[in-house]
């Protein structure tokens, strides 16, 4: 089997921990080959981009990660198929083709024991977060996850641009299906999601080349920190 490490963004919020623990619980019983670390930064608000971008530091090129939303539990079969085949390409790839998010009762259900494939759900199409893997080459060669997106919203979307841009193909996705839990919704609203909009919009506007993404991903980090931080 391919060697790879799930690295899981967190940082404690009351309403997320019992996720968190279903998604520990989950790896320890479904894949217990794959070890599990949480990684966070300090930034303030929680920056998940960066945290995604931390995992890969001081890895080598073919070292494969997972990278696993706290409140998502992926499929054993995809999820290692899509371990095998990120450490022997150049893309990231998605182990999911159906993103269910289980609410309120879906979640309920499964923590009264309801096996998830059995569960009430939304699917979330077009859906392009929860779990990714990828080889710490390809992550850099498109350059991560962009951490000018603070707090919540938009660096999901940002990066399958980038990457669909950069390396002249979306990320590979795996048949299978990933189960989001649920817990209390961030606000997504205010200086940083509308900076964050902002940029999301500049992400559609350098899609049109190569050259353009490169050039917008290369910008210093504090150019859109500044509509939201002044300079003093």
């Amino acid at each position: 089997m391919t060697r790879a490490v799930v690295f899981v963004p967190w940082r404690p919020q009351p309403s997320r921990v019992p996720q968190f623990e279903r998604l520990i619980a989950w790896y320890a019983a479904e894949v217990p080959e794959l070890e599990v670390r949480t990684v966070d930064t300090d930034d303030v608000p929680f920056n998940l981009a960066a945290c995604r971008n931390r995992a890969f530091e001081g890895l080598d090129d073919t070292d494969v990660v997972v990278l696993n939303d706290a409140d998502t539990l992926p499929e054993r079969g995809p999820l290692l198929d899509a371990v095998g085949a990120a450490a022997s390409d150049r893309f990231v790839h998605l182990p999911y083709t159906e993103y269910r998010w289980l609410g309120a009762t879906g979640s309920r259900q499964y923590g009264d024991g309801t096996p998830l494939a059995s569960c009430d759900f939304e699917l979330v199409k077009g859906a392009c977060s929860g779990v990714y893997v990828s080889s710490a080459r390809t992550w850099r060669d498109h350059g991560g996850q962009d951490e000018r997106f603070r707090g919540w919203g938009y660096e999901d979307a940002a990066w399958f641009v980038a990457h669909s841009t950069l390396l002249e193909s979306p990320p590979v996705r795996h048949e299978g299906k990933v189960f989001a839990l649920h817990h209390v919704a961030e606000v997504r609203a205010g200086a940083h999601f509308d900076a964050n909009a902002a940029l999301m919009e500049r992400y559609r506007d350098a899609s049109t080349s190569i050259e353009a993404m490169r050039a917008l991903i290369a910008e210093p980090a504090r150019a859109v920190r500044d509509l939201v931080e002044p300079a003093v």
